[in-house]
């Protein structure tokens, strides 16, 4: 058995047409698979260290917490 593989597109009508005939497969039945392209991804912005630091500042504003009480309150909860 052979297997052919083709970069296609779908026309508007919703058709295929191969490159080339395949008179060997004329009157047979065949599997088709279509496996859609992805899209190209989007470039991924790479920010500064200085707006990150802007984005993120501030995001832990309670510092007065130890955190290993605040593990043992989570765990005590968790597993009670």
């Amino acid at each position: 058995m052979h297997a052919y593989k083709f970069d296609l597109r779908i026309s508007e009508r919703g058709t295929i047409t191969l490159p080339y005939p395949l008179p060997n497969l004329n009157g047979r039945e065949v599997e088709l698979f279509i496996v859609p392209k992805e899209d190209e991804p989007m470039p991924i912005k790479k920010a500064s260290a200085k707006k990150f630091v802007a984005r993120w500042a501030g995001f832990l504003k309670d510092t007065n917490i130890d955190p290993e009480k605040a593990k043992y309150e989570y765990l005590s909860e968790k597993y009670k």
